[in-house]
């Protein structure tokens, strides 16, 4: 369950969008009528919070952070907005995300760009000012990184180079809603010094991120959201907001972005086509996990033959199989339909396949009139990645329980943030150093394109196995399959050990 707040609409009473209605839906309801709709399958007790009064609403939002005890969606009333961003918004695994927007850069010729890059003081080197320009009718007093809010200012504290906006929703996990909570009295006592123009919401991140908190960003990407104020931009975000293929990037979300190179371009390509169409006719994923199984079984009785024919058969099998195997995880993510028990079937059955598969070729090795030593490799194939397994659940249960590195803190009435971008430039000196920056190069160098499919395929995930099963066992034999198994596999558990160890010791 999530707590969900409604700030009222913002900045000013006046801008509610009680009168504002979306014509072209059924009912025609008000936007806050609608945005109350999509809301109360998350938390049908919604919050609703005046934000007329900048120190009262703070506090009333600091007794519902208080009381909380779920993970809280902050989000304006005039809030235009999918289905599917608030879903992804509020699924995400950060101690706080904040959805933005980066104002855009000026279109200049290549010269004037030159021109203008030689005029442009380093960000080190630059003043904190006071953001002016405006952007969706938000001033521009954020200044954001690749992952995060690095500072956030007011009409009366500047921000080294402002670049966006926050546009409005904002997640928090339970764990940091006592540090909202606190934040937002701290707040509310200084409200005299904010401006007209501040943001309620902007305010709430300038002070999470003055007091340590890393609040993550995203942007809209395919999908759609936009605040209102008057009938005009309602009109103008409808026609925008309908022009958009919601279910298409529902699809595209149902898909793991941090697939291995085999998945992402020979089975995502057109696997999300499969969970649609299987979803739209009512299968489970559980459902679907039972196709792969049956199809990964099946590869394993054609490989026990030994026949060449059906060898070729049970390669075509195996990849099917594990088609479903991310089909059936893209249905559970498309239709939201998820469960204890099918998580637990798809983890426990990817290894029963695995291994059935590896009990077949051997046997299909041994009937066709090979030496029985087969079964050593097996079992050393069986071994090695049955000890990955355990090495990755029990370094994921570890990872999740070691507490985020601590970010500086500044003072709330602090009137610039220059000491917070100098004490954040201090902790990425530090952090640069050791094995913490050899560990930051590596992942630095990801940003190459061959260099971040190496990475992908070294660790010799799920879809390079299953590839490799398929290809070796329907071109070559069985032994070639399970050599190729074992060196590929001590080659990953190998660099994934290293790697895992060197950030156990940072």
């Amino acid at each position: 369950m999530t707590r969900v707040v409604l700030l009222g609409a913002s900045p000013g009473p006046e801008n509610s969008p009680t009168g504002l209605r979306l014509a072209a839906l059924p009912g025609n309801p008000t936007v806050a009528e609608r945005l109350r709709g999509q809301l109360t399958s998350l938390d049908p007790r919604l919050a609703t919070i005046e934000s007329g009064d900048v120190a009262t609403a703070l506090r009333a939002l600091a007794d519902v952070a208080e009381a909380a005890t779920e993970n809280l969606f902050i989000i304006p009333e005039n809030s235009v907005v999918h289905d599917e961003l608030i879903y992804q918004i509020t699924k995400a695994k950060r101690g706080a995300l904040a959805l933005v927007a980066k104002e855009p850069r000026p279109e200049v010729t290549e010269e004037e760009a030159q021109d203008a890059q030689e005029d442009v003081v380093p960000i080190d080197e630059a003043e904190p000012e006071i953001g002016l320009n405006r952007l969706e009718g938000l001033p521009v007093r954020s200044r954001v990184g690749k992952s995060r809010v690095v500072s956030v200012g007011t009409a009366s504290h500047a921000v080294t180079r402002p670049n966006a906006i926050l546009l409005g929703p904002l997640h928090v996990s339970a764990r940091n809603a006592p540090m909202l909570a606190q934040t937002c009295r701290e707040l509310a006592a200084m409200a005299d010094t904010f401006g007209e123009d501040d943001d309620l919401l902007q305010l709430i991140v300038f002070g999470l991120v003055r007091n340590g908190v890393s609040v993550g960003i995203r942007g809209r990407r395919d999908l759609f959201y936009r605040r209102v104020t008057t009938q005009e931009e309602l009109n103008e975000a409808g026609a925008e907001m309908a022009g958009m293929n919601e279910d298409r990037a529902r699809l595209n979300n149902a898909v793991k972005g941090a697939d291995g190179f085999f998945t992402t371009y020979f089975v995502s390509t057109y696997s999300r086509f499969i969970a649609r169409w299987a979803a739209r006719r009512g299968l489970t994923p559980n459902q679907v996990t039972l196709i792969s199984i049956v199809l990964g079984v099946a590869a394993a009785a054609c490989f026990a033959t030994g026949d060449r024919p059906w060898m070729v058969l049970g390669g075509v099998l195996i990849y099917f199989a594990f088609v479903f195997d991310c089909v059936d995880g893209q249905v559970a993510r498309y239709a939201r339909k998820f469960g204890v028990l099918g998580a637990w079937l798809d983890a426990t059955f990817d290894r029963f396949k695995e291994y059935v598969v590896f009990a077949g070729l051997a046997v299909g090795w041994v009937v066709s009139g090979n030496s029985d030593d087969i079964w050593i490799l097996a079992l050393a194939a069986i071994g090695l990645q049955s000890v990955r397994h355990l090495l990755d659940f029990s370094f994921g249960v570890a990872n999740r329980r070691k507490p985020p590195s601590p970010l500086p803190t500044l003072a709330l009435d602090a009137p610039d943030d220059r000491s917070l971008r100098q004490a954040l430039t201090r902790r990425k000196v530090e952090r640069s150093q050791g094995l913490r920056g050899v560990l930051k190069m590596w992942t630095k160098a990801g940003k190459f394109r061959a260099v971040h499919w190496a990475r992908k395929m070294i660790v010799f995930p799920i879809g390079e196995r299953f590839a490799a099963i398929a290809i070796t066992a329907a071109l070559f034999d069985a032994r070639i399959t399970f050599l190729t198994l074992v060196i590929w596999g001590s080659v990953a558990a190998a660099y994934t050990l290293t790697g895992r160890l060197m950030r156990s010791l940072v």
